[in-house]
Formats: C-alpha cells, sequence, structure tokens
C-alpha cells in the first residue's frame, strides 16, 4: 500500500464543467445554495446540498436529502455530464486568485496513513457533521468533496507538477470570486509511478481543509472492512506544496462587553497589550498584535512580549494568544466552540465587515487576528496537538464536483 495512488476519476466532460463546479457545500448555507443554483440544473450544488431540490423546511439531515443527492449524481451520470475515467490516473489541479497560483496533485490518499499518523490532522471534529459526511459517502458511493492538504518542501514533487503543466489544461474555469480552476490530466505509467514513489518519500502529509471528509472516509472504511488496497481505504484529496498555500486571517466578533462599558474595556486591555488608537482599520503585522473595532474606533494592540509563550506549538497562535489574554480573561468565553457569543469572520470578506458587524449593533466588539501560518500548522499537527477553532481559513477553495472519487 501507497500513501497515495491514482484513482478513476468521475468528472465534468470538459465542455460542461463550468455548468458543474461548484462552491464547497460547507461554505454555503441552503438557502445560500438554493439562490446560487437557481436555473443551473447541472450544478453539483443539486448533490452536495440536495436539500435544495426537496421543500424550503426540509431537514438537511434528512433521508430524503441523502436519497435525493444520489439520485441527482446518477441523473448527472445518465445525461453524460459527467464521466468517469477508464483507468487510473492522477490529476494536476491548479487555483488562480488575485495573482496568485498553487498547484496540486489529485490523488486519493491511504486511510492507513491516516490512522498511523502519516497524515497528520490540527482540528477536531463533531459528531453530527462528521456522520453527515458518512452518510453522503454511503449514499453516493463516492466521495464528491476533496480533501485540500499540504506536503512539505519537496522539489522532485513541484518538478513533476511542473512538468505536467506544461501544456494547455484539460479543463479550465472561472468561477466564484473570479477564481480561475484548471486540471490536467496525468495519464503516463512514467509521471504515475515517478508521482507515486516521490510521495512515498514524504514524511508526512498535512490536512488543510477537510478535517470531517476525512473522518467520515475513515469511518466508512471501518465499517467496510475487506481488502486493505480497496477504493474505499483511500480518500480522495488534493495536495498542495505547503509553500504555496496561504491562509488567511480568521477574525472574531463578540456580541457583548461582559457588562463592561468601551472604556472599561480599553483601560483592562491595556493591561497586558498596549493599546494605539488608529484612524484607519488595523491589520495586524505579526502573531502578538491585533485589530480592535469598538465603538466606532480602530485600536492596534500589542500583547506584551513576556506573555508569549516559547516553545508552545498552539499557546505561540495568533488565536491562543486572543483567546489567553482577553477572550477569556476579560470577555468571559472560555469555550469558543459553543459559546453563542462569539462569532468568525473570514479574511475573504476584509476588515470593514468586522466594523459593519459591530455598527450594525450586533456586535460590540470585533478582533482582526494576523493569519495563522502553514509553519505554525504543521509545527501543531508534528506535535500531536489540536489547534483552537476557526485558526484557519484557506483561501480560494476547492470546487466541488471537478473531481469525485468513486467506490468500487
Amino acid at each position: 500500500m501507497t500513501l497515495i495512488k491514482p484513482f478513476r476519476a468521475l468528472r465534468p466532460v470538459a465542455a460542461r464543467a463550468r455548468e458543474v463546479l461548484a462552491p464547497p457545500y460547507d461554505v454555503l448555507s441552503s438557502a445560500e445554495a438554493r439562490e446560487r443554483a437557481r436555473g443551473k440544473p447541472w450544478s453539483f450544488l443539486h448533490v452536495s446540498k440536495a436539500e435544495i431540490d426537496l421543500p424550503p423546511n426540509t431537514d438537511p439531515y434528512s433521508d430524503a436529502v441523502y436519497a435525493k443527492a444520489a439520485e441527482n449524481l446518477q441523473r448527472m451520470i445518465a445525461e453524460r455530464v459527467l464521466q468517469r475515467d477508464a483507468r487510473p490516473q492522477y490529476y494536476a489541479y491548479r487555483t488562480v486568485w488575485q495573482g496568485r497560483r498553487q498547484t496540486g496533485l489529485a490523488c486519493v490518499a491511504a486511510i492507513a496513513g491516516y490512522e498511523n499518523g502519516r497524515i497528520k490532522k490540527h482540528e477536531l471534529t463533531t459528531p453530527v457533521k462528521e456522520t453527515d459526511r458518512v452518510r453522503q459517502i454511503e449514499a453516493l458511493n463516492a466521495q464528491t468533496g476533496p480533501v485540500m492538504m499540504a506536503y512539505p518542501h519537496a522539489p522532485e514533487i513541484d518538478t513533476l507538477l511542473k512538468r505536467a503543466t506544461e501544456r494547455d489544461p484539460d479543463v479550465t474555469v472561472t468561477a466564484d470570486g473570479d477564481v480561475v480552476h484548471e486540471l490536467w490530466v496525468i495519464a503516463d505509467a512514467g509521471p504515475i509511478a515517478q508521482l507515486t514513489q516521490a510521495f512515498e518519500a514524504v514524511g508526512a502529509l498535512y490536512i488543510a481543509d477537510g478535517h470531517h471528509r476525512s473522518a467520515a472516509a475513515a469511518r466508512v472504511a471501518a465499517a467496510r472492512g475487506g481488502d486493505a488496497d480497496a477504493s474505499h481505504r483511500y480518500f480522495l484529496s488534493v495536495v498542495f506544496p505547503a509553500h504555496a498555500m496561504a491562509i488567511l486571517d480568521y477574525n472574531r466578533v463578540i456580541r457583548d462587553l461582559n457588562g463592561r462599558t468601551p472604556e472599561q474595556l480599553v483601560a483592562e486591555v491595556g493591561t497586558r497589550f498596549s493599546v494605539t488608537p488608529e484612524t484607519a482599520p488595523v491589520r495586524p503585522a505579526e502573531a502578538r498584535e491585533f485589530g480592535m473595532y469598538l465603538d466606532r474606533s480602530w485600536y492596534r494592540l500589542k500583547l506584551k512580549a513576556d506573555l508569549v509563550p516559547d516553545g508552545d506549538a498552539v499557546g505561540r497562535l495568533p488565536v491562543t494568544l486572543l483567546a489567553r489574554n482577553l477572550i477569556e480573561p476579560v470577555l468571559g468565553i472560555t469555550d469558543q466552540r459553543t459559546d453563542k457569543r462569539i462569532d468568525f469572520v473570514g479574511g475573504g470578506r476584509g476588515l470593514p465587515e468586522l466594523a459593519r458587524r459591530v455598527d450594525s449593533g450586533e456586535m460590540a466588539v470585533a478582533f482582526a487576528l494576523f493569519p495563522t501560518t502553514m509553519d505554525d500548522l504543521m509545527a501543531v499537527a508534528d506535535a500531536g496537538e489540536i489547534m483552537p477553532p476557526k485558526s484557519t481559513w484557506f483561501e480560494p477553495k476547492l470546487a466541488d464536483g471537478m473531481v469525485s472519487h468513486v467506490l468500487d
């Protein structure tokens, strides 16, 4: 068994790809997906968010939704919108967004590697969301949402991917947010063997986005048992070089000041941070720096250096520094996973969104954070630790529908 292997992708015929590709299932609400798919019968949202084809009050976790997803997938196959490749192949997958390119390999990764620690995770999963993915896989008999992973420094893999993409792509689609998605089929036995061997030489792969999908695939594999090399013993992945990936800031907004006035909050924050009023939105320049938007004003906060722990992969993350020195002791929020007083704003929405949420009266204070780095993510995973919730926001996202993995 190898860490990765080629597979027979179920994918759109090139001429229909623009009609099929859709945002990942977990970035849109049911209402947003319903609107996005309106008038688009071949959008993959009809598979990944099949409740959009049922009455608006349908429970997205009901049996009817999974059955509808399977029906819609089979319809796309029957109408030859989707076709399955005749033999196992690799696929180079590139995204281009705001002038930045990242090129990875679409493959299937061994669940054995996930279980023995060669494929490393950094987040906890929630049972409800994990079970949802299990039921989706079982209903479709396919994995349709790729797990985004990273490989560490590996020049040989970089070179092989560069060679694979020196010709025109087999598929090019400009999708939402002006993200360009490109795919190259890697069909020749030589490059396939070289890529397999090069990944086998890598010490570890790191899950970046898709912890629920990988955990669900492992549960399906355990339930099915059987041959260790069976298709259900692998999960759909796109693996990018860590040096090409970017993590955006993942910011916080809080509903109240925990009984304090704005002036009292600023004074108390000043016991652990330097506090500097600013006239423009504050984008932090380092891990211990934060922007705070309060009472229609921006402040630059800088945590005192002696409060930054040494040699602690989780403790030095911006999200941890803010939590331990402000959100927990001052605002009284000790469990960011469950506390309804806190919400999270992905960096793609920009700093104005933080000010809007506060100015509207919905929230009382907002915090802008320095992004987690890929080095920090890998350090946490290598240490076997878990990041705080909402630590990473990867952009751009992979498209659902570009490649799917059928479980034979």
